[in-house]
């Protein structure tokens, strides 16, 4: 699966923070609430329009984020 099928960008929503498609549920949202220990089931009993794929698509998006990341040390 393509994260890019799952997480949209669109301006209107939520200022333009990406987000899980048809919900206003930010995709660093439902990471933190993962992140600090929240399971699969819980976020998808919590948020029923979420679904696994729409899970799975968030992890997907922070990999893609965290290879795009380089650090660049400022000039001396």
């Amino acid at each position: 699966m393509d994260w890019r099928d799952r997480i949209e960008i669109d301006l209107v929503v939520l200022v333009g923070k990406p987000v899980a498609r048809g919900t206003r549920l930010a995709v660093e949202l439902i990471l933190e609430l993962l992140a600090a220990g929240q399971t699969e089931s819980e976020l998808l009993y919590s948020y029923p329009r979420l679904t696994r794929d729409d899970l799975l698509a968030c992890l997907a998006y922070a990999s893609h984020l965290a290879h795009e990341f380089r650090f660049s040390p400022l000039p001396a």
